[in-house]
C-alpha cells in the first residue's frame, strides 16, 4: 500500500527516554514514601502525565486533592526536564537518523504524534526541532492515548486522511490509538507482538520494507 505520510510517536520510537521517566516517577514516588517499581512503570508507557499519577498513586495510602496531584505532577516534570538536559544529538541514533533521510528522500510526509508536553524540547535536544513537518503533542490535546486524537491531528496537520498514513509506536496504547483513528499501524519494541498492528517491526530500519523509498 502507498502511504503519503508516517506518524512517529516520540519516545520509544525516535529516541529513549524510558529510563528519564522512570527515575523521575521514582523520585516522586519516594518523596511521597509509595512502592514504584518497574512493573508499574511499563503500565505508564503511552499514558498521559496525569493519568501516570494516577496509576502511581494507586499505591498510596492517602487520597489526594485535584490541586495536590497537580503539584506532584509539575514535581514530575520538573525531575524529569533536569534529566533531558543530559540529552543532545548523540541519542539519536544512526539507524534512526539514516531511515529518516531516507524517508524525507522519498518524499513522504513526517510528523511526530506524541502524548508527551515535552516533546518539542526532546527534539530540540536531539536536533529534530525543525526535521518534521508536522508536530502533534501533549500541548494540543484533550484527549491522550488510547484516543486517536494526538495522530488525527497530526494527519489533519498534514493534510491527509488517515488511511494515507502509516503511525508507528511502540506502546500498545498507541497501537490501539492508531486502530482508533482509522490508522494503518506499524509497531515496534514492546508492541511489536500487538496482533492489532499492521506490521511488526523488529528494527527501525524495518519500516523501509513496508514502504515504496
Amino acid at each position: 500500500m502507498k502511504y503519503q505520510g508516517i506518524i512517529f510517536d516520540l519516545d520509544g520510537v525516535i529516541c529513549s527516554t524510558d529510563e528519564y521517566h522512570y527515575q523521575a516517577w521514582k523520585r516522586l514516588a519516594d518523596n511521597l514514601k509509595i512502592p514504584f517499581d518497574r512493573t508499574i512503570n511499563n503500565r505508564l508507557r503511552g499514558v498521559s502525565r496525569m493519568a501516570s499519577l494516577d496509576i502511581v498513586l494507586e499505591k498510596s495510602e492517602n487520597r489526594y486533592t485535584e490541586s495536590e496531584k497537580a503539584v506532584f505532577s509539575e514535581m514530575k516534570n520538573t525531575y524529569y526536564r533536569e534529566l533531558l538536559g543530559r540529552m543532545s544529538p548523540e541519542d539519536l541514533s544512526d539507524e534512526v537518523k539514516e531511515t529518516l533521510v531516507i524517508l524525507r528522500n522519498a518524499h513522504y510526509k513526517l510528523a511526530i504524534g506524541s502524548s508527551s508536553k515535552n516533546t518539542p524540547y526532546i527534539l530540540e535536544r536531539i536536533g529534530l526541532n525543525v526535521f518534521f513537518d508536522a508536530v502533534s503533542d501533549g500541548n494540543q490535546i484533550t484527549h491522550s492515548k488510547p484516543d486517536p486524537e494526538v495522530f488525527i491531528k497530526a494527519a489533519q496537520m498534514l493534510a491527509l486522511k488517515p488511511e494515507d498514513c502509516l503511525v508507528v509506536e511502540d506502546a500498545h496504547a498507541g497501537v490501539e490509538a492508531g486502530v482508533n483513528g482509522g490508522f494503518h499501524v506499524a509497531a515496534i519494541g514492546d508492541a511489536s507482538t500487538d496482533s492489532r498492528a499492521d506490521y511488526s517491526l523488529t528494527s527501525f530500519k524495518d519500516l523501509l520494507k513496508y514502504l515504496e523509498t
